[in-house]
């Protein structure tokens, strides 16, 4: 009998550590049906050549008009498709020696788009969890000669794969970009970076982020949202950091805390000191070389995981729309 009672008393433990260590962002979404669209729209504006007619472009802007949009105008800057003079800006873009190599590379890296797509897929299919009533935006890839990495506006979210060949690109350092930046440059990184521009777009503070603090919180809740769209995905991708500097933010966060304390900078209005500790770089300003930039995003991140851990009843929409930072901080009882 006294057997019997120790197997019992060992499931139950094991199922109550079990319970401990799952993950609750690790939800099941075999049951969502529906699924992001993704257009490679660098294929169809290029399937026709370097000189496509008036009525391909017409076709093109009518089949997509919101993105034909932006990218013409706002993208590669050559104006709306809205008259055949434009026609001459398309021709130019797509004769451009660069252009036309950067498609070549752009073909080469993403001749298998199908990881990509697959990750970007479940991603969208854990934000139809969570947002039921909220649509799915459309993705759009494109090459915008290096002008933009991920973009987004209402309704859809644009790529420029041109962005994301691979840290050894020589284009990247032609174009001056710093070594901490194509670092990031690689195709790995576009599903974390469409979360996090949509995120952005979907849960603007507008004018309520004032402090450090603020400012640490509510990119914490950005990379909280992050991490329940792509539970599977290691703390590296969601921050963009090394595995190294994720073991550095790890092994420093009670020094990383106490310094923002003792130097009376979470409450700073100072946009100094909000950049120092939100903005990417090499390194963060004070803090030792092996620290990566945006340290205060980490900060804000654990912050919000042990805010939520906390209080298990709040939902990711209700933290997503709360901007009482300071009432986050102090809920989630913080102490590294």
């Amino acid at each position: 009998m006294d057997r019997i009672y120790k197997i019992i008393w060992l499931v139950l433990i094991s199922a109550i550590l079990l319970s401990c260590s799952r993950n609750p962002l690790k939800i099941d979404i075999s049951g969502i049906q529906e699924e992001v669209r993704i257009i490679r729209f660098e294929q169809e504006l290029i399937k026709w050549g370097t000189h496509p007619g008036w009525e391909e472009l017409t076709a093109l802007r009518d089949e997509h008009p919101d993105f034909t949009d932006l990218f013409t105008d706002l993208i590669i800057r050559i104006g709306m498709l809205d008259n055949e003079e434009a026609v001459n800006g398309i021709h130019a873009f797509l004769t451009d020696t660069m252009i036309q190599s950067v498609y070549r590379l752009t073909e080469e890296q993403f001749e298998d788009f199908r990881k990509i797509e697959d990750d970007l897929v479940k991603a969208f299919k854990h934000y139809r969890y969570y947002y039921p009533e909220r649509p799915l935006p459309d993705i759009y890839t494109c090459i915008s000669g290096f002008n933009e990495s991920a973009f987004v506006a209402e309704g859809f979210i644009g790529i420029s794969l041109d962005k994301y060949l691979g840290n050894q690109t020589a284009y990247y350092t032609m174009l001056g970009i710093p070594r901490y930046k194509q670092r990031k440059m690689v195709p790995e990184m576009i599903p974390a970076d469409v979360v996090y521009v949509w995120a952005m777009g979907e849960f603007n503070p507008g004018n309520k982020t004032v402090t450090v603090l603020d400012h640490i919180i509510h990119e914490g809740k950005l990379l909280y949202f992050m991490e329940a769209m792509m539970p599977e995905a290691p703390d590296s991708i969601i921050t963009g950091f090394t595995a190294a500097q994720v073991e550095w933010c790890r092994n420093n966060e009670p020094q990383m805390w106490t310094f923002l304390i003792e130097k009376e900078l979470l409450y700073s209005t100072k946009q100094m000191d909000i950049v120092r500790y939100i903005n990417d770089g090499p390194q963060t300003s004070g803090f030792p070389q092996e620290s990566p930039g945006r340290t205060g995003t980490w900060i804000g991140w654990q912050i919000i995981r042990k805010y939520m851990k906390r209080n298990p009843e709040v939902t990711l929409n209700q933290l997503m729309e709360n901007t009482n930072y300071q009432e986050i901080l102090n809920s989630s009882a913080y102490l590294p």
